[in-house]
Order: C-alpha cells, then structure tokens, then sequence
C-alpha cells in the first residue's frame, strides 16, 4: 500500500525537484555523520574505539565495494588487481617518506589516561613537532577523503541516473532505492574522515569546513550528470574502474599500516577494538546487501 502511494504521488513531483529532495537528504545525513563527532568529547579509549571502527569499514568499503565495482567495469580482475597494487604501493611510499603514527589525543589532554606506555609513540617524540611530521598526520585522512569523495562523486552520477531512468519509465521506484542506500551509508563515510582529522590533530574549525565540502559531493555528482558527466563516465567505463580499484588500494594501505596496528599497540584494550572494528565491517556488508537488494 506504501508503495503504491509513492507510484501514485511520484508524478506529482517534477524530476528535478525529486532529485533535490533526494540531494538535500544526503546531504544531511553526511553532515550529521561528520558532526556527531564534533559534539563528543573523545577520550582516549573512545578515538581508539572510533579508529578501529574506521579501519573495519575502510577495509570493507575496499573489499566489498570498491574492488566489486571496479573489477564489474574493467571486466579483467589482472588489471584491477594491478590498479589496486599501484594505489596501495603509491600510498605506501608516501608514509614510508612521510613518516608517523600518532592516533591519540593531544598531549596534556586530562583524560588522555589509560594506564599503559605508548611505547610507539615515544620512539617518534623527538620529531613530534617538526613540519614534515605535522604534515605526515594529514595523510591518512587525505587518502579517505580523496577515496570516498571520488566514490560520493559517483554515488551523485548514479543518484541522477536512477531518477532520470524512473522519468523514461525503466524504473520508477529507481531512484527512491539508489537515494536510500546513499542515505545510509553516507553518515558513515563523513565519520570516517571527521575521526582521522581528530586523530590527526585537525582543528575543530577544518573539520567543519571538510564536513560540509565533503556533504556537497554527491550532489555535484548528480549535477555533473546532467552536464554531460555521464556520457562522459559512460564512454570512459575502464577509467572509472582504474580509479576505484587504485582508490581501493590506498584504502587497504591506510587501513593496514596505520589504522590496524592500534590493536596491537593497545593490547589491553583488545576485545573492545576488536569488537569496533568488527562493527564497521559489519556496517560496510549490510550497505552492501542494501546496495543489491
């Protein structure tokens, strides 16, 4: 009866103001996963919490989705293997050349308490404020936000896609289903980014900035469509799978050299993390079941 209701309602609604509707609605939902962050006082053990929960959902988002797709368009797993090789390689030498770990809270914090040494982190204190290490603790979070802007960009071109095929009456419901599953993902992408600025140090101030450049995304997508983008994604199909198979690479790099190690250097938090990160793959498998459903 639902369903219905919506069919029928459908045609009262211009395509154009739909897709806003739909554009606006991601928005909001990447703005508040970006946001929540900022209105929780992180305290050590939750930024570890939230990092782990990160590496879960990088490594799932890498796995299940971007090798997916990327592999779907190439038709060729050897090159999309090669491609993801290349962005893992290329994210590897610029930590190896850039290097840091620092996933903690700012010296001095109060709670920044937990009871045991950071043996990992006092290696590196003597350079903790040079400006190559200053700049090193951006790097985890560029590589996010460059994957999932890439991914949200598509997300926005697939979006305009699915309501102009509901306009020609392939799909009516098309673009309802494409709208939702970007809605529920979205949260999870900009939390993702919010928790490496934090973790590396990023003000308060270029976290909201970043938050709401990264919400505008999707809807330059979907903008980018109707200026030719998509005939342009469709001529090009082996670019697109090149891009998010190397995209998948810098996410597994990330995710392995930086973020999973933090089980390791905080072994006495062990069931905790290990519980968070299997959570945020748990979340990037249901998006998925979302996304073929």
């Amino acid at each position: 009866m639902q369903s219905e209701a919506i069919i029928i309602a459908a045609p009262l609604i211009s395509p154009a103001w739909l897709l806003f509707i739909y554009c606006a609605l991601v928005m909001l939902a990447s703005l508040a996963g970006g946001w929540l962050l900022l209105f929780i006082h992180l305290t050590h053990t939750r930024l570890q919490l939230a990092v782990s929960f990160v590496a879960g959902l990088m490594l799932g988002i890498a796995l299940l989705h971007f090798l997916p797709d990327a592999n779907e368009q190439l038709h060729s797993l050897d090159r999309t293997a090669e491609w993801m090789l290349g962005g893992f390689l290329a994210m590897f030498f610029v930590q190896r050349f850039f290097h840091f770990h620092h996933h903690d809270l700012p010296e001095g914090d109060p709670e920044d308490c937990c009871g045991h040494d950071h043996d990992h982190e006092s290696a590196h204190g003597e350079h903790a404020h040079t400006l190559a290490d200053k700049s090193a603790k951006q790097l985890s979070w560029v590589g996010t936000a460059l994957g999932l802007t890439f991914h949200s960009l598509l997300d926005g071109l697939a979006l305009a896609a699915a309501v102009e095929a509901g306009v020609q009456g392939q799909a009516r419901l098309a673009g309802l289903g494409v709208a939702l599953v970007v809605i529920l993902h979205k949260p999870f992408d900009a939390m993702a980014v919010s928790t490496l600025m934090h973790a590396g140090g990023s003000s308060r101030f270029s976290r909201h900035v970043l938050n709401g450049l990264f919400a505008l995304a999707s809807p330059l997508g979907a903008a980018l469509f109707y200026i030719g983008a998509g005939q342009l994604a469709g001529a090009n199909v082996p670019l697109l799978g090149y891009a998010l198979a190397f995209c998948a690479g810098t996410f597994l790099c990330i995710a392995s050299s930086d973020l999973l190690p933090e089980l390791q250097f905080h072994s006495h938090d062990r069931f905790k993390l290990s519980a968070a990160l299997m959570a945020g793959l748990a979340v990037a498998v249901i998006i998925g079941l979302c996304e073929t459903a």
